[in-house]
């Protein structure tokens, strides 16, 4: 399989008119005969952050991992519509699944590094992924990445489960840079964190965002305005379907929404 190299250029609800990254139409996720979400329609701006925010059940994260086909792993989970990722729909049957989670990397609520060493950590992915160059190189690059370098540079061969949470988050950061994705998913990364290791991994993400497109799915809306650019405010239906609601530039998200439902929500009138 290979992608093609065309972007897309469609049009989506508060359309930024750049660069799309990616993008989703008529985006319907089931689990069995539950529909999930329905009719998502969304265009993601490269080198830029993308929060998607909303009520538990909402569908934000079934969305999030429709970006990398991760509900592609849940036996009863079925995705209809589509999901243009350079001109190319992610989901057409000649697209090797495997190779749309290189492209699309993702980054977990809950830090998992791998039971093993820090450098492996980096090495192991990059390994199977076929990278062939200076490995010793790569880890420090990947590490410097995620601003973690001097804090293990001593103690590569340590687990790393030796670290702290807000570390081996960014270890897990760094691990998926280490593929060379064109864009990192994170699911809420900063929930399992306290205050000072989520201002780190906010602070980073501000930094990769100058070379990677980032959407984060996050329950808290402080942080969805302090970091993000865009911001796609979800909903859930009486059937308890998600569907998108509002998407837009942050600042007008939360400052001037347009729809009285993400007034309320914002505001705490309901959520």
């Amino acid at each position: 399989m290979s992608i093609s190299l065309a972007v897309s250029s469609s049009s989506s609800i508060e359309s930024p008119q750049a660069r799309i990254a990616v993008e989703s139409r008529n985006l319907r996720v089931f689990y069995g005969k539950f529909m999930a979400v329905r009719d998502i329609n969304l265009q993601v701006e490269e080198c830029k952050i993308t929060a998607l925010i909303g009520p538990s059940g909402c569908g934000k994260s079934t969305v999030l991992r429709a970006f990398n086909r991760m509900n592609d792993l849940v036996p009863v989970a079925r995705t209809e519509g589509e999901i243009l990722f350079q001109g190319k729909n992610i989901y057409d049957p000649d697209v090797d699944a495997v190779e749309v989670r290189r492209r699309v990397g993702m980054v977990f609520q809950k830090p998992n590094p791998f039971p093993k060493s820090i450098y492996e950590n980096i090495a192991w992915g990059a390994r199977i992924n076929g990278f062939k160059g200076d490995m010793d190189q790569l880890v420090e690059e990947s590490l410097r990445g995620a601003a973690l370098w001097d804090e293990v540079k001593d103690k590569l061969k340590q687990s790393g489960y030796s670290l702290s949470g807000g570390q081996q988050q960014r270890l897990c950061i760094a691990r998926t840079i280490a593929v060379k994705p064109d864009i990192i998913l994170m699911d809420e990364p900063c929930s399992a964190l306290d205050p000072i290791a989520t201002l780190r991994i906010e602070e980073l993400m501000r930094e990769l965002v100058n070379q990677y497109t980032i959407i984060i799915v996050t329950h808290n809306m402080q942080q969805a305005a302090r970091v993000a650019d865009y911001t796609a405010f979800f909903m859930v239906d009486d059937t308890r379907t998600g569907y998108l609601v509002e998407y837009g530039r942050s600042d007008q998200i939360f400052m001037r929404p347009k729809d009285k439902r993400t007034e309320d929500y914002i505001t705490g009138r309901f959520g």
